[in-house]
């Protein structure tokens, strides 16, 4: 390297150069100055950077329990329409929407002025047959000793005992009325028939209402434990199959660990829930067969009508695990940035079949014992070379367990 040196010396030439040499001296002065510029010039050429620090990791195996989670809807163990048996103004609503009902409460009640005086009408019906009965049974009472005696022809007694018979049927009759009249006044208070939950209520008081009529009066829950029904991919329902020990499908089913219900929230629901039945067959337009979960609800946490998803366990006992943080997606595909020889890093898809906590368990693409970049894959290119700074997986493990 040229060190520039044009400070007392040089002054000290121009002073003994004077005049004469004054223009020589100066362009000797700039040819130097050039020179030294041209020389530092290449000094101040750019570097490569030296190769980026990132942490990696080595794949690892672990056991680890995963989840398929489903939609589901959620009913309760009974949803059922309170209907009037009787047509009239409805005069009285005695609940509320969401109000919690016991057995036997009466709910409505529909104006009952007509079959009080059915009910009345009936009765009075009933009264007149019995005293009819009563006439042809005196009638029958008369007759036998003059029979018995050969004093009138035995057909007068077989005419009065067919009265009697023919008033004995009309009491039976009436009977049936007063039954039918009490039975229709009993059906204006219109009565829980299982405890549970009031669900919306659509008409009004002055409402009429009778058997035809399209909307129930409400629909009642009965809560105390919750269906949860989702469905099963053709793939997934095959999964199932294979996965679960028996010979039947009811056997598979009994075979399942409980299940998990995660609330529209994100939140898991405290109870567990147990797999119980399964449809028949499977819905062509969809392509899904359904299955059903039971959930106890002894709270009233859930409610008819509420969604959520049904997680299922899966536990794996060698599990390749690779952290979250150290994929990246593109095109629906999920990669990550292997580490190799050089320390060049490749991206390379991999398959996962599950997730854990921060983590995915994958099954193609990288194998226990690969280096993979952990973060800052978003600064990475194929071919890059990188510096790696070593995580340990069980360091991870205990920051972030599964």
């Amino acid at each position: 390297m040229i060190e520039c040196k044009t400070n007392k010396k040089l002054l000290w030439l121009l002073e003994r150069a004077g005049r004469k040499y004054f223009l020589f001296v100066t362009v000797f002065i700039v040819f130097i100055v050039y020179g030294c510029g041209s020389s530092s010039g290449k000094e101040g050429m750019p570097q490569a950077p030296p190769p980026q620090e990132l942490p990696v990791v080595t794949v690892g195996i672990a056991p680890a329990t995963t989840y398929q989670e489903f939609s589901a809807s959620l009913e309760g163990i009974k949803d059922i329409e309170i209907r009037p048996q009787v047509e009239g103004y409805l005069d009285r609503i005695f609940i509320d929407e969401g109000a919690h009902v016991k057995q036997g409460q009466v709910l409505f009640h529909i104006n009952d002025r007509p079959y009080h005086a059915q009910l009345e009408n009936a009765k009075a019906s009933l009264a007149a047959a019995r005293a009819d009965m009563v006439n042809a049974q005196i009638n029958v009472t008369r007759l036998t000793p003059l029979v018995d005696n050969n004093v009138i022809s035995d057909v007068q007694l077989k005419t009065a005992k067919a009265s009697y018979d023919e008033a004995k049927a009309r009491v039976a009759q009436a009977q049936a009325l007063v039954n039918n009249a009490e039975i229709n006044l009993g059906y204006t208070s219109v009565k829980a028939p299982v405890q549970g939950y009031v669900g919306r209520i659509p008409l009004k008081i002055g409402s009429l209402v009778g058997v035809s009529t399209t909307e129930p009066l409400t629909v009642l829950s009965e809560i105390r434990e919750i269906y949860a029904y989702f469905s099963l991919s053709e793939n997934d329902f095959l999964q199932f199959k294979n996965q679960y020990p028996g010979t039947t499908v009811e056997e598979k089913i009994k075979q399942m660990p409980p299940v998990e219900l995660v609330l529209a929230d994100g939140s898991t629901y405290p109870q567990k829930g147990k797999v119980q039945v399964v449809s028949g067959q499977f819905n062509n337009s969809m392509g899904a067969i359904s299955f059903r979960a039971s959930f106890l609800n002894q709270d009233g946490l859930l409610r008819s009508g509420n969604t959520g998803k049904i997680r299922i366990p899966r536990t794996v006992t060698t599990a390749v695990l690779i952290p979250q943080e150290a994929t990246f997606e593109l095109q629906d595909k999920v990669f990550v940035f292997v580490v190799g020889d050089s320390n060049k890093v490749a991206s390379v898809p991999i398959v996962v079949t599950g997730s854990s906590g921060n983590y995915y368990l994958v099954d193609k693409g990288v194998k226990a014992g690969d280096k993979i970049v952990y973060s800052g894959t978003d600064r990475l290119q194929d071919g890059a070379v990188i510096q790696p700074q070593l995580i340990s997986m069980d360091s991870l493990l205990k920051k972030k367990p599964l």
